[in-house]
């Protein structure tokens, strides 16, 4: 998520930010945050050089900021999330700190160089590069991110990219000119099970208009790595989380992280229940058994995981070892 908080930028250009949520206890448990949500202060030479740079590029980070519980692993392993098209989204989802409005129109054309120059410097292996909705654009962004995968192969042919999208109001046009960019995987988040749709999140947003995204994605490049995540304890039964792993799975859903809400403030949807590592573990062996890819399940496991992207990038490197071609290449 990106903060509303403003500081210096890289003249003419939108700032990079990295997307994170931010954790806090259940108001009806304040002071029982389960254990297994505490983590340690992040640190290791790599989180060193990376928090370095990233103040060098000017790019801003609510990974700090707001303590994400895993700014240190994943920085650690040589991975980040990307925030595109402004810090402003045209939605509003009840467990969602983005700020919500207007951005009327406005689009840095400059950005996919930038972010591609950025990424490069920071010396990453998997960039993940998420998206505020932008109803207020025709395609909804689409052509800038499509523009933007490209730009990071073309200055990184071995750069790992996710592209974490929105929905586009089901257009699937839209869908795919992300697909046909070239990234290694493409995400679209349910968020919730199908009941707590219309509850959590923005009314323009239908569970099965997310699974349709998914499930064209998909059908563009069966080749490519569909992936997709559920967040946990904000209302849910285990049946239903249950069922939405069964829903991905028949739209094709390659990958699945699972992982526990932690509400950003007050003003959001409240955790309704802390689940426990048994059961995520439980929700993995049930998606390893529905014939998942890989399945991330865990109270701190988030859309953007780092355990995700190793699994992709374990996925990629048999073939390009063998000299082989790899279907999870960006087209030539």
């Amino acid at each position: 998520m990106r903060s509303a908080r403003s500081g210096p930028r890289v003249p003419g250009v939108t700032a990079v930010h990295l997307k994170v949520v931010r954790a806090e206890a259940n108001p009806v448990q304040r002071d029982a945050k389960p254990g297994w949500l505490k983590v340690r202060a992040p640190r290791g030479e790599n989180y060193t050089r990376l928090k370095r740079t990233l103040r060098e590029l000017e790019l801003y980070t609510v990974c700090e900021e707001a303590h994400c519980p895993n700014v240190g692993e994943c920085w650690g392993h040589g991975t980040a999330t990307v925030m595109l098209l402004g810090h402003m989204c045209t939605r509003g989802c009840r467990f969602c700190a983005v700020t919500s409005g207007n951005p009327r129109g406005a689009v840095d054309p400059r950005e996919p160089e930038h972010t591609a120059r950025a990424i490069a410097e920071l010396g990453l292996k998997y960039v993940v590069l998420t998206m505020v909705d932008r109803d207020d654009l025709l395609d909804g962004g689409a052509a800038h991110v499509a523009r933007t995968v490209r730009a990071l192969h073309q200055g990184q042919p071995s750069l790992l990219v996710e592209a974490l999208t929105g929905d586009f109001g089901g257009r699937l046009r839209d869908v795919h000119t992300v697909v046909d960019a070239g990234p290694n995987v493409f995400a679209h988040n349910v968020e919730v099970v199908r009941r707590l749709t219309p509850l959590v999140r923005d009314r323009r947003c239908a569970y099965d208009l997310s699974l349709d995204v998914l499930r064209a994605a998909k059908d563009r490049a069966p080749e490519r790595f569909v992936k997709s995540s559920l967040m946990v304890g904000i209302g849910e039964s285990d049946d239903e989380v249950l069922e939405a792993l069964a829903d991905l799975r028949r739209a094709g859903v390659d990958i699945v992280t699972l992982g526990q809400y932690l509400r950003p403030s007050a003003r959001h949807t409240e955790v309704q229940r802390w689940v426990s590592p048994d059961q995520f573990e439980r929700f993995g062996s049930e998606a390893a058994r529905l014939g998942f890819a890989y399945a991330a399940s865990g109270p701190l496991v988030r859309s953007s995981y780092h355990a995700a992207e190793a699994f992709v990038a374990a996925a990629t490197e048999p073939r390009k070892s063998a000299g082989g071609s790899n279907p999870m290449d960006p087209p030539g």
